[in-house]
């Protein structure tokens, strides 16, 4: 295995399990963020009313994800959780293009696109998985 490509990994996956650990024990304002997408998610897809549960579980498929990534230990299925959590976890909670408060809008756009930067590192690390031997 390659040290480099190992750390990557290591560096990738480590932050999901710290703020999905934070989402799962402490979900607090996520909840309210979390709401109005899930509302209209609901419109499509039966989900449980409770958001709680919905942002805590999600933020334990944010840890199981990370974990995944970070051993290398199915990084490519822990990829595409990671993907498939962080997508609504952006849109729901950073959507800065709704805040007219031009601190908080630009604290939102930053944090969205952490959050983009992140989704590429678990794209990279699903097509590097797929090429390793």
């Amino acid at each position: 295995m390659n040290l480099i490509h190992a750390a990557g990994r290591a560096l990738t996956g480590i932050p999901y399990m710290i703020l999905g650990y934070d989402a799962a024990t402490a979900p607090g304002a996520r909840v309210e963020a979390a709401s109005p997408l899930l509302d209209k998610i609901r419109t499509v897809i039966p989900l449980p009313t409770d958001n709680e549960t919905i942002v805590r579980a999600n933020g334990a498929a944010q840890v199981l994800g990370g974990a995944m990534i970070a051993t290398g230990l199915g990084a490519r299925p822990g990829a595409v959780l990671l993907a498939a959590s962080l997508v609504p976890t952006t849109f729901a909670g950073h959507a800065f293009w709704e805040i007219d408060d031009p601190m908080q809008h630009k604290m939102q756009q930053i944090q969205f696109l952490k959050n983009v930067s992140m989704l590429g590192g678990a794209l990279a690390v699903l097509v590097a998985s797929r090429h390793q031997s």
